[in-house]
């Protein structure tokens, strides 16, 4: 009988750890490349992502990640943007890029948000890369 409880304990240990493995892991993957093609997609019709891009509709986002909101020379922001006073980290970018309007309102930017969250953590770790 010991032995039977033993077994059972082992394998409900061993079964805890595989879901803790398989349930923490993939979820917590970003995939850049997958970011760049959302960024493609969402992004670069309004956007430059290139080393040394101009604005096109919005700012260029290259070293986006860590700038200071509303600091890109030449670009003409919103009175919002211009008041928001920090820098862009990758939380920041996710809550803004989720729901623009709603974190910054009267900023400029026309784009509803980015609701899928797989989308956004690929999305900000693409925009990691551009340094």
């Amino acid at each position: 009988m010991d032995r039977i409880l033993k077994r059972r304990a082992n394998l409900g240990l061993c079964g805890a750890l595989l879901v803790g493995l398989i349930g923490v892991t993939p979820a917590m993957a970003v995939d850049a490349g997958h970011g760049k093609q959302v960024f493609a997609q969402k992004c670069a019709v309004c956007h430059s992502a290139a080393k040394g891009g101009h604005a096109v509709i919005g700012p260029p986002l290259y070293g986006v990640v860590g700038r200071q909101a509303a600091s890109v020379d030449g670009f003409k922001y919103s009175t919002a943007m211009k008041a928001v006073g920090y820098a862009w980290t990758d939380d920041k970018l996710k809550l803004y890029l989720a729901s623009p309007k709603t974190v910054v309102p009267g900023t400029k930017m026309v784009f509803a948000g980015l609701t899928d969250a797989g989308k956004l953590d690929d999305l900000v770790a693409y925009l990691d890369t551009l340094k």
